[in-house]
């Protein structure tokens, strides 16, 4: 009988699946005091848990290891994209492009006299300009997309997957983002980098400086919506 998931297929899945579960249990916490930890103190367990089971599945990431650095050109175009991505994100907040609000689990780092908690952003940024990036791509774009077009997934080349595989993995991708339209943008943007440069650190990159830039807009403006 055949395993029901192979060693690769849990390095990808499990720090995504670790990170969802810390993120239901963040939301579920009271924010009225009564809670026996800040809630927005979670996001620091995720990302020592999330980081850690990343480590230890790194020898696994063979995608990720020496000789699979993108060129200049490469390196250029994620970043280019992960702008573009970025502008597009804050602009793409109209009512009727976004899910419910009721279920998201706010991130507003400041205090009661609204002071900014600079601990708390350092974690939020490291998290999402660092860890994200490199976890979801392996999720989505390393197993979910390749595994569309076939369960063996490590032996299909990011360049030939189908237009199936690229659609369905980004669906699932916007079904767990609020702003579902900008989640949809980002998905294909990150898929087509993935295709056209056969390099999981493309979409890393992009994915990497859309976070990086959207954190650093977000404590300037003060539009903790967006965390």
């Amino acid at each position: 009988m055949e395993r029901f998931i192979t060693p690769a297929a849990l390095a990808r899945c499990l720090p995504f699946i670790l990170f969802m579960a810390l993120l239901m249990v963040r939301g579920a916490l009271p924010t009225d005091g009564t809670s026996p930890i800040d809630p927005r103190w979670v996001y620091g367990i995720t990302v020592l848990v999330v980081g850690a089971s990343l480590a230890f599945f790194w020898r696994r990431y063979t995608e990720l290891h020496r000789g699979t650095w993108l060129s200049l050109s490469e390196l250029g175009l994620s970043v280019v994209v992960g702008v573009a991505v970025f502008a597009l994100w804050i602009n793409l907040d109209h009512p009727w492009l976004m899910m419910s609000v009721e279920d998201k689990v706010g991130f507003k780092p400041v205090d009661a006299n609204g002071e900014l908690i600079w601990p708390l952003i350092a974690v939020r940024l490291i998290g999402a300009a660092l860890l994200v990036p490199v976890m979801e791509e392996l999720f989505w774009r390393s197993f979910l997309m390749r595994w569309v077009d076939k369960p063996e997934f490590e032996s299909v080349d990011p360049k030939t997957v189908t237009l199936k595989a690229i659609v369905l993995s980004t669906f699932v991708f916007m079904l767990v983002h609020t702003l579902w339209f900008a989640a949809i943008v980002a998905g294909l943007a990150y898929a087509w980098l993935y295709r056209r440069t056969g390099k999981l650190w493309a979409p890393i990159v992009a994915h990497a400086v859309t976070n990086g830039a959207l954190g650093i807009w977000v404590i300037i403006m003060g539009a903790w919506e967006f965390w």
